[in-house]
């Protein structure tokens, strides 16, 4: 969100502190068919330690498939594998065995698959925690059933700073790798070792609420498709869903806070040649701040975005997905174009507020104040989205009566 906030909870600067000793994590950063991308680093309280540019920690290789395959980084690319396939492996730095793990390739062609969307999560609190163990929950069920969890995507804010206090001023906000270790790297350890995170920025992910140097962190942290640093990409699952990942920020790697959105700039133009060139059943784009929202705090921000959301309607989009709002809530698709879109930004944070009185008038059909993330499976032309939550809660729509889960889409 971009309110100014202060005295987030003391005990979190305490838990938040750097350990004696670095910790070591190794996480799946992308897949596909027949590759697989995997990381590892220590996180000490000092330089780059994990992520693409990191100082490589020792002579490290990945047994997998048969195979030791070494590395000159933090991080190696193995191909040549089958799509659809379970492979377990173990990351070595110096001959010793330091992690291991068990991924599975994406599948070559398929009309069936799942996938987590969460956004606004990154705090270190509790109730991230009690997320990201639910999720992993889920993430088990879901191997159960013929629908096995293949990526995460998030919508945004992906590392908030324990203190804000006013223009750049933010404390553990992101730009160093020992804060990722309690907001991304230990809650999700588990899930981490298994499929990887595809994310997109946040407002608190840059200078337009934090520091500048958090934007560098988060482009070394994560990797994206072609292992190319990307605040915007697009990629496709199983020959069906092509998915955009998009940045409505205002961060910048130099210069004042800028809207990346804004008509012109290098986004705009490949957002203008790609969406509409897709021809993928499902288009899938997702990104930080709501077209359409009921509140508590943020105005609706289609005035912003409706050139992206013009281009939506026009390119046979039936879905976006995006965070921001620290609450669920989804459109009324008669009323926003002919298109679902769901705000999923309770991963962390949690606001709830008078949303009830302006959901008729915001196009917004149902929500819900709850710490949540999205459980979404791809059936041929239909979606499913189901938010998933420690708590107990109900889907209200503006009346107040329940809403029945999950909720459903059709592409066109």
């Amino acid at each position: 969100m971009n309110t100014h906030w202060v005295g987030r909870s003391a005990a979190i600067l305490i838990l938040g502190t750097a350990s004696l000793h670095a910790a070591f994590y190794s996480y799946v950063g992308q897949l596909g068919p027949t590759s697989a991308l995997i990381a590892w680093g220590e996180i000490n309280s000092f330089g780059n330690s994990i992520g693409r540019a990191s100082t490589p920690i020792g002579n490290a290789s990945v047994k997998i498939d048969g195979r030791t395959v070494a590395a000159t980084q933090n991080w190696v690319v193995v191909d040549g594998l089958k799509p659809d396939q379970v492979y377990p492996y173990e990351v070595d730095i110096n001959n010793a065995k330091r992690a291991e793990g068990s991924l599975r390739t994406w599948e070559a062609q398929s009309q069936h698959f799942c996938f987590f969307s969460i956004g606004d999560f990154g705090t270190g609190h509790p109730a991230q925690y009690r997320v990201a163990e639910v999720m992993m929950k889920e993430f088990d069920r879901r191997q159960q059933t013929g629908c096995p969890v293949r990526f995460v995507i998030t919508v945004g804010d992906n590392i908030y700073a324990d203190f804000r206090l006013g223009g750049a001023a933010a404390l553990r906000s992101g730009d160093l790798d020992v804060h990722w270790e309690t907001k991304f790297f230990a809650p999700y350890a588990a899930l981490i070792h298994q499929v990887p995170f595809l994310p997109t920025l946040g407002n608190h992910d840059g200078n337009a609420s934090e520091n500048r140097g958090d934007l560098n962190a988060y482009l070394d942290n994560f990797f994206f498709p072609n292992n190319v640093p990307a605040r915007f990409y697009t990629f496709i699952y199983g020959g069906f869903a092509q998915f955009f990942a998009l940045d409505s920020t205002l961060n910048t790697l130099v210069g004042p806070p800028a809207p990346q959105w804004a008509v012109g700039t290098p986004q705009d133009q490949w957002l203008r040649s790609t969406l509409p060139a897709s021809t993928a059943t499902w288009k899938i784009p997702y990104y930080h701040h709501p077209m359409y929202d009921a509140g508590p705090e943020h105005n609706p921000s289609y005035k912003d975005l409706k050139d992206w959301a013009e281009l939506f309607e026009k390119s046979g989009v039936r879905v976006v997905l995006s965070g921001h709002e620290h609450n669920f809530q989804f459109s009324k698709r008669d009323e926003t174009g002919g298109i679902l879109y769901v705000v999923s930004g309770s991963g962390g944070e949690l606001e709830a507020g008078k949303v009830r009185k302006k959901m008729a008038r915001e196009h917004i059909a149902g929500w819900a104040p709850v710490h949540q993330f999205l459980s979404i499976e791809v059936d041929g032309p239909e979606m499913r989205i189901t938010p998933v939550s420690p708590d107990a809660f109900q889907v209200l729509d503006p009346e107040g009566k329940p809403v029945s889960l999950p909720i459903t889409a059709t592409a066109r």
